[in-house]
């Protein structure tokens, strides 16, 4: 961690071209909001983080207190609610915010793709250092000119002649100051223009204007990608799974076509994972020597030595070991060792030990309409197909279920449980029903 640099995230916009009620640091990119991206990888280089909120702020802040308590009560992270009646636009949201490090990097908290060794390259002895992007075509974007390795110049779009609009040098919009610099020339900036808002852009004319040292730093696109509506959201999205998924590639996970696989940021893999197409790996899960099968979910729980699917779901608070859990069955809070349940089968709220078998189309009616209630079952137990284990309920170790049963009482150890109803055989019904 740098101990000179201060980090100011910019997080305060609405968001109206991503056409939403979340405010748009709150959308997220492989399981997480973009905002949090911005701030994990600050962590790392800054003990001196202040997030800029506005819009929806107390959810703003509140979605993010879940992620960040530690260093919220460390003082490590701040958050500032901008004046924004007062103060609008990107100048205004830097003001009265007083860093405490030799240097301040102003973020924006709409590029989750940003990460921290991009960051630390902006550790250049300038009173400002400005990201561009050497782009074929800067269309859209402002405009920035470098001479002799110098910015001499930004300007927008807009505002461009004919000659600076060939220009492909680029306005990124992130930028590191000199901190004395910016807590001297804030209260200089004014709103005296079309929008009424102060910009922080005015900073880069008043250090040009006086001669000091701006430095361009070119950064790439991929990195540095704003995120302004729901197509860029799903542009970044892709680009973050492939860095998820590559990581995990070079440590030896193997993939079959990693473009049909989806990880969430937080996802734990060890050991030679096999992952099919279509696979889908949610919250903190974590998979150990596991073979998830083509098209199965696993979400917040663990798979060690088992193998699911194809066209499993293993829901949070699950625990697979040595086990194989097979087509269309759901697993919930269920902890499993050593068991096989092959398909077309519930397992919800349940603890299922060594050597048992689960016959197809069993459940364990885990629900009463109001309560969740356990299902306990032990070790060498057959469960018949069809079967329904109405918790809360014990079946000890050995013991046979038949198919078709309705289990309402513990079993005893050696047992057979079997209910059903007498076999009744009306000999020529059918001619008699359909009258032939």
């Amino acid at each position: 961690m740098k101990k000179n640099l201060s980090i100011i995230i910019l997080a305060a916009g609405a968001g109206t071209r991503m056409k939403s009620t979340t405010p748009k640091v709150l959308h997220t990119i492989s399981g997480k909001p973009m905002l949090y991206y911005s701030i994990l990888e600050s962590l790392k280089l800054s003990d001196d983080i202040t997030v800029v909120i506005y819009h929806q702020a107390q959810r703003v802040q509140s979605s993010m207190e879940q992620f960040f308590q530690k260093e919220l009560e460390t003082g490590q992270l701040k958050f500032v609610v901008q004046d924004h009646e007062n103060y609008p636009g990107t100048g205004g949201a830097v003001m009265n915010i007083t860093p405490t490090h030799e240097k301040t990097l102003v973020l924006n908290a709409d590029m989750p793709l940003i990460q921290a060794s991009e960051l630390e390259k902006f550790d250049i002895d300038a009173t400002i250092v400005m990201s561009v992007l050497e782009l074929d075509s800067a269309d859209g974007y402002g405009r920035v000119v470098v001479e002799n390795g110098n910015v001499v110049k930004i300007v927008e779009q807009k505002d461009a002649n004919e000659q600076e609009l060939a220009i492909t040098t680029a306005n990124a919009g992130i930028y590191q100051f000199d901190t004395q610099f910016l807590l001297e020339h804030l209260p200089k900036l004014n709103n005296n223009n079309a929008q009424k808002e102060y910009y922080i852009t005015d900073l880069v004319e008043m250090a040009i204007n006086q001669g000091l040292s701006l430095k361009p730093l070119a950064v790439s696109v991929e990195n540095f990608k704003g995120v302004n509506s729901k197509v860029e959201l799903s542009q970044a999205e892709v680009i973050h799974q492939n860095r998820i998924k590559e990581a995990f590639l070079k440590q030896g996970v193997i993939m079959r076509l990693p473009d049909t696989i989806y990880i969430e940021y937080g996802v734990q893999i060890e050991g030679e994972s096999i992952l099919e197409n279509g696979v889908t790996l949610l919250g903190n899960s974590k998979l150990i020597n596991a073979h998830i099968k083509t098209n199965s979910v696993v979400e917040d729980s663990v798979v060690e030595d088992s193998d699911v699917g194809p066209m499993g779901r293993v829901r949070p608070g699950s625990v697979l070991k040595d086990t194989h859990i097979g087509n269309f069955v759901e697993t919930k809070k269920a902890k499993l060792t050593g068991v096989k349940a092959g398909h077309l089968s519930y397992l919800g709220d349940c603890e299922i030990d060594e050597g048992t078998n689960i016959g197809c189309g069993t459940i364990t009616c885990n629900y009463d309409g109001m309560n969740k209630h356990q299902t306990i079952i032990g070790k060498n137990v057959f469960v018949g197909s069809d079967t329904q284990l109405v918790a809360p309920v014990t079946i000890e170790d050995d013991v046979i279920i038949a198919a078709g049963s309705t289990i309402t009482k513990n079993i005893s150890k050696g047992s057979l449980a079997i209910t059903r109803a007498p076999l009744k055989v009306i000999k020529d019904y059918f001619y008699k029903f359909f009258n032939k």
